[in-house]
């Protein structure tokens, strides 16, 4: 299946590139004619002045006139068309590259937040990149927000798998609103930042003020009007209606401070509502066949219709931000108080908006992150949707690593059996006791999330996450490595022991190696029997074979390990989870592979021990 999708993307951009091809082809051609038409028709256009046939004239005008607005439209539409083709081949291009793990066609999210512990030990920065396809910053917000829930909801979780299957069945769907979300003109690679949007809505000037002076100024311009006609009849004095046109436009002029809060972003604003003016159309114009659960978030869509509603706004925008043609803005504002009059009528469109628009845009932010999950399930036909339930303590078959590429992913088995055990893991250097941490991680994440994981089967509980794997010093701060490690351990055991109904899943990774062998291992022991049977399971891996002696006796802690050979001079892993304490080392082996000085002995010692 998923090379069969993979062709299908590779035949799909061949044939949009294609299409591109042939649209560059027509845009070329239709610049050429302009050029074409402006000499054919400019140069006796020049001639017909000096001739005494002005009706020649006016009509080589016309005619070249329509010529250049027809040509103008079709250029128009060919380049909108292109845009169009170019993003949706992007877009193609993206999701091939997802399922090849080809990371310089799998866009960056721009998340400046620092880091979340979870997502320096469980490499979610780049787990988000790999499955977020969202167009708005607040939609790849809130995919990274659910990646970090500290305490998930069942009831959330079931609901998202729910809308995640029915998304998951309708790519198009998916594909055409990121397609809708990156049309413009100005920002088709950007993101779209709706974030201020709220912001722009709510700010304006008191609507008492532009009221006032728009009906005012309004009896001035029809006054003026009247005056215009009273001189033709000469029934008053072009002075008179001199004097009257300059009452109006000292009016006016007093004005200039309220004109000027239009604001120099009305492009910037346009362009936002034009995306997502296109957005809301599609979601409210979608059928919802057999998809109760996205109907029913988009309810409020659907009831509101907002893109009608964007759409005059965009309108009344567009009508008052004439300033980019001054000679149109002069002669406009000269006969009636334009400006004002839009600016007015943007304010009340404005206020109506703000209370509905945080709705809306929430519906379309949930939206793209749960298209975010649906596309990764899409794309990988070995995701399958995790059951959870609280009854559940935590059992997978072929767990694999999302961020492995098929060919490189090894899964293995895990199982607990109740709360408050725990697993040692030993293992070699390289042997793969990190990545399995990471693998068991990620996949909760992705299930909490409501997404698939990539397992045979998934059953696990409900649990609060906490990781300790790459614990880093601080130099401004003082800290060592050894503290900033001991720190964290510290808050496991506060989450442990914290009222609360979910237990902990936690992850460890070569506990307190930042001090010496004996303190080590005395302080290790000491802190994994204070973990056995607290409120959480849990997995340590280590290189100190000593550990692996907690477990005799005691049915609540489990050794597990991964092992190693030699085969021509290399070291062969085959990262397969195995029951019991780890049998070998490497250390010795690979410092002598790689030309170290090793006693020869030692070593010799070391693989008799291993085999």
């Amino acid at each position: 299946m998923t090379q069969q999708r993979i062709n299908a993307y590779n035949r799909q951009i061949k044939h949009l590139s294609q299409q591109i091809k042939l649209l560059e082809a027509k845009s070329d051609q239709l610049g050429n004619w302009r050029l074409l038409l402006a000499l054919a028709g400019g140069i006796p256009l020049f001639v017909s002045i000096f001739l005494p046939y002005p009706f020649l004239f006016w009509m080589l005008l016309v005619a070249t006139g329509i010529g250049f607005i027809f040509l103008i439209a079709n250029h128009r539409r060919i380049e909108y068309s292109l845009i169009k083709h170019r993003t949706w081949r992007t877009i193609k291009q993206e999701n091939r590259a997802r399922m090849l793990l080809d990371w310089k066609r799998i866009p960056e999210t721009a998340i400046v937040d620092d880091k979340h512990p979870l997502e320096v030990d469980l490499d979610l920065r780049e787990l988000h990149r790999l499955i977020n396809t969202a167009s708005s910053q607040s939609g790849t917000l809130r995919l990274r927000e659910w990646f970090l829930t500290e305490e998930p909801s069942l009831a959330m979780i079931e609901q998202r798998q729910k809308l995640v299957q029915e998304l998951k069945a309708r790519p198009t769907f998916r594909d055409k609103l990121t397609l809708h979300a990156r049309l413009s003109s100005a920002q088709v690679k950007k993101q779209l930042n709706t974030a201020w949007l709220r912001n722009w809505l709510m700010s304006d000037v008191p609507s008492q003020r532009i009221n006032f002076w728009v009906m005012l100024l309004s009896i001035l311009a029809v006054a003026n009007v009247i005056a215009f006609i009273l001189v033709q009849f000469n029934v008053i004095t072009v002075t008179v209606s001199g004097i009257l046109w300059g009452i109006y436009a000292l009016a006016y002029v007093s004005r200039i401070g309220l004109i000027n809060q239009l604001g120099d972003n009305g492009q910037q604003v346009y362009d936002v509502l034009s995306r997502l003016q296109s957005v809301m159309k599609h979601l409210e114009s979608y059928p919802y066949d057999d998809t109760p659960n996205l109907r029913k978030l988009c309810k409020p869509l659907l009831e509101a219709k907002p893109s009608e509603q964007i759409r005059r706004l965009m309108g009344t925008l567009a009508a008052s931000n004439l300033k980019g043609n001054p000679p149109l803005w002069i002669l406009l504002n000269a006969i009636m108080p334009w400006d004002l009059f839009f600016l007015s009528r943007l304010h009340q469109q404005k206020q109506q908006l703000v209370k509905y628009m945080p709705q809306w845009l929430d519906v379309w932010y949930e939206i793209e992150a749960l298209n975010s999950l649906a596309t990764f399930a899409y794309l990988n036909d070995k995701g399958i949707m995790p059951t959870l339930s609280h009854s559940e303590v935590f059992s997978v078959k072929q767990l694999g690593h999302p961020l492995l590429s098929s060919e490189k992913r090894i899964s293995n088995d895990f199982s607990f059996e109740t709360i408050g055990e725990l697993a040692i893991l030993t293992g070699s250097n390289m042997s793969g006791k990190s990545s399995f941490l990471r693998t068991l991680g990620v996949n909760l994440v992705m299930a909490y999330a409501g997404g698939v994981v990539l397992a045979e089967s998934f059953n696990a509980g409900v649990f609060r996450l906490f990781s300790c794997i790459r614990v880093t010093d601080s130099l401004d701060d003082g800290i060592s490595y050894f503290y900033a490690e001991v720190k964290r351990l510290r808050e496991l055991l506060d989450e442990l022991e914290a009222k609360n109904s979910l237990p902990l899943f936690f992850l460890i990774d070569e506990i307190f190696r930042g001090t010496n062998n004996r303190e080590r291992l005395i302080g290790s022991q000491s802190f994994i029997n204070a973990l056995v049977n607290a409120n959480g399971i849990g997995l340590i891996a280590t290189h100190d074979l000593e550990l692996t002696q907690l477990a005799d006796g005691n049915p609540q802690i489990r050794n597990l390990h991964f092992r190693e050979h030699i085969a021509d001079n290399r070291m062969v892993f085959d990262y397969i989870l195995r029951e019991g304490a780890s049998p070998t080392t490497n250390a010795l082996e690979i410092m002598a592979l790689e030309g170290l000085p090793v006693d020869e002995s030692s070593t010799h010692q070391q693989t008799k021990r291993q085999y």
